[in-house]
């Protein structure tokens, strides 16, 4: 089996994924594509066709099998051919299609993909910091470097991502990846390639963990299972893959129940003798472990650590943004209104894709909280989002409200995120503090079968596609929905 450049992604996402995708049950495996990940995918090869269409002569070696397309790549670049499209490319135990494949003058040559994302990371205009490279980006260019090294025609460990703004950005592989990780790209890469490898030969096995970012995988519910019945310690909260590794290594830590049986003086002195000794877990983490195992264990309910007192005001303001990040496009700002007069929601949509569109949508919202009485409102969301948003909002419409309006607004007391107040003050027993997971176990449940941001945005790109009102109500039906779960949750923290 070879290792390609999407399962050297796959391990960078999750180190479980490429032992399970070769021998996890089958039967467990979520065959339908995630609708945001097929979204995603969909995007990438439709930027990657429009690319392609304007470059010029090149050589598609698209079609046909691999063993086929492998020499016809061999054949053209001894040929000297001075494009390459969607060649094959195979050494050893890798194999890599690169978008690209360019001539140089030395005669060697250099891959390039397409995406549709940043070419950087990080970047701050206002700073002017451009970012760093990404380095999943990098460890994918890394492995068609390593081919064409491998096949003789290549010498440099050099890449170009050509991005969504179509920059050409150079990935020097050698360069160091910053302060942090001191290794270079090309370490990074070899590090992962030996992983990887040893995985898929089952040499070495790992163990599943529950993340954030698992519920777009297709063995999420097959993990899930795995974690719930070995009473794995990431089933609770901010207790990730690593911190469960080091917590197993150092103190034998198999089980949540375990963690309950720590010797938290007895650890920090041998943390004290050996600062490598619980590798970034001090006496405050494993405390709160320590909780939020007694919670999820003994106790059975949440618990809030100090009176919370909410602003007492006549009107309350549950606010949720849907936006769609791979256009970077804010199409919906829904608020659920709580006043002596009712309750109902408002919403301030943008109908079609268009900066016009988008600016009158965010320009209506500031319309609307400027009507409201100052200092008599309070404002819930939930994470930061909404006010990383805004700010780039701003700079994109300088018009419609001014920067230091937007940073008093986030900065009042009576706004507030109310996913900090749920991690600082609050713990439950559930694994997850998502505003769906602890609404859910408040007993909301969403008007919609299938809820989710993922889905909300595929559902406005077919509205955008059949202006049917059927799917702009769904979109709306499940925003309302994110607020009021936002209301249930603050009411039930002012109670507890």
């Amino acid at each position: 089996m070879h290792i390609t450049a999407s399962k050297l992604y796959d391990y960078m996402q999750c180190q479980h994924r490429v032992w399970r995708d070769v021998y996890g049950p089958e039967e467990e495996k979520i065959m339908e594509t995630n609708p945001f990940v097929q979204l995603l995918w969909d995007r990438g090869v439709q930027y990657e066709k429009t690319i392609i269409s304007q470059i010029g002569d090149y050589l598609d070696l698209s079609e046909g099998g691999l063993e086929y397309r492998f020499k016809s790549t061999i054949e053209a670049m001894k040929n000297k051919t001075p494009l390459i499209y969607q060649g094959v490319l195979i050494a050893d135990n890798i194999c890599g299609i690169p978008d690209l494949l360019r001539l140089m003058p030395n005669g060697t040559y250099i891959p390039i993909d397409i995406k549709s994302g940043m070419g950087y990371e990080g970047v701050d205009e206002e700073n002017n910091d451009e970012g760093k490279l990404k380095e999943h980006y990098a460890v994918q260019l890394a492995l068609y470097c390593d081919a064409l090294i491998r096949l003789g025609f290549e010498v440099k460990k050099v890449g170009i991502i050509y991005d969504i703004h179509r920059n050409e950005v150079i990935y020097n592989l050698e360069n160091p990846i910053g302060k942090v990780k001191k290794i270079t790209y090309w370490q990074l890469y070899e590090q992962i390639l030996n992983n990887v490898t040893l995985l898929i030969e089952n040499q070495v096995q790992n163990k599943p963990a529950m993340a954030g970012t698992c519920k777009l995988c297709p063995w999420y519910n097959s993990c899930k299972k795995w974690a719930i019945h070995n009473d794995d310690p990431t089933c609770l909260f901010n207790l990730g893959r690593s911190k469960r590794d080091t917590l197993y290594e150092d103190l034998q830590i198999n089980t949540i129940t375990d963690i309950l049986a720590i010797d938290v003086k007895d650890a920090m002195k041998q943390k004290d003798r050996d600062k490598s000794f619980l590798n970034k877990i001090g006496q405050k983490t494993i405390d709160q472990f320590i909780a939020r195992a007694n919670i999820i264990k003994n106790i059975k309910k949440p618990v809030v650590y100090e009176k919370i007192e909410f602003p007492q005001v006549n009107y309350e303001l549950f606010f949720d943004i849907e936006d769609d990040p791979t256009r970077e496009f804010i199409y919906l700002h829904g608020v659920y209104e709580r006043s002596p007069q009712g309750e109902r929601f408002l919403d301030f949509t943008a109908k079609d894709i268009s900066e016009k569109a988008e600016k009158k949508a965010w320009s209506d919202f500031w319309q609307y909280i400027k009507s409201l009485p100052e200092n008599n409102f309070s404002v819930y969301y939930y994470s930061h989002h909404e006010k990383t948003t805004y700010r780039k909002m701003q700079k994109h419409y300088p018009d419609v409200i001014a920067e230091d309006e937007v940073e008093h607004f986030f900065a009042n007391p009576n706004v507030i995120d109310l996913y900090q107040i749920v991690k600082k003050h609050t713990d439950w027993p559930v694994g997850s503090y998502s505003l769906k997971t602890l609404a859910q176990y408040l007993g909301f449940s969403w008007r919609d079968e299938t809820p989710s941001g993922a889905l909300s945005i595929r559902w406005f790109n077919d509205y955008i596609k059949t202006k049917e009102v059927s799917k702009l109500e769904r979109i709306l039906l499940y925003n309302e929905d994110d607020c009021k779960a936002t209301m249930v949750l603050k009411d039930a923290i002012e109670k507890i």
